[in-house]
């Protein structure tokens, strides 16, 4: 393909060219100033009837010559109360008070928790949370997501902390049989 096109087209992948300048466009066009004076300033302006003019006062109306009082009027539209009313009514009322948490779920998620470091406190946080999901049970209670983790925790920190024990038990008993039968290597 060769650039321009051999048929004389633009090539309509190149940008636009301007227009050439046209001598007898003028753009933008001359400013011609405004032929009326100033609404305050030109001759023949009178100030309103009843007011002062700027001149020799503040532009206040005379004293006395205030607006009238306004009519009754129209009431407010049928269904609406007096103006000042509130406008959108009481607010919604809360859907209930939120219920206290159990303190034994808390309780049991502690102490299972703290099976972690103590190894005795987790059976103590399994009874914790047998006893709070009865109590939430017959309150109402919050907490029973709690209660639930806490046995969870402690059920398994106590197999396991019994599992320890038991290969500790087994380690000793095996290492006094074979202290016993005197195959000592030192």
């Amino acid at each position: 393909m060769t650039y321009p096109p051999a048929d004389g087209n633009q090539d309509p992948y190149q940008p636009p060219q301007p227009p050439a300048n046209d001598p007898t466009l003028q753009y933008p066009p001359p400013y011609t100033p405004p032929t009326s004076p100033a609404p305050s300033s030109g001759p023949g302006y009178s100030p309103t009837p009843g007011y002062k003019s700027a001149t020799d006062g503040a532009g206040y109306p005379p004293a006395g010559a205030g607006y009238p009082p306004p009519s009754a009027g129209y009431g407010p539209p049928p269904g609406y109360g007096p103006p000042g009313a509130p406008g959108y009514g009481a607010p919604y009322p809360h859907y209930g008070a939120q219920r206290p948490t159990n303190g034994l779920a808390i309780a049991s998620l502690i102490c299972s928790l703290a099976g972690l470091v103590t190894c005795i406190s987790a059976p103590v946080g399994v009874v914790l949370g047998h006893i709070a999901k009865k109590q939430i049970r017959q309150t109402g209670e919050a907490g029973d997501g709690m209660a639930t983790a806490g046995l969870w925790v402690g059920y398994i920190l106590s197999v396991l902390s019994l599992i320890v024990i038991i290969f500790y038990v087994v380690v000793v008993v095996w290492a006094i049989a074979d202290g016993a039968a005197g195959n000592t290597t030192f």
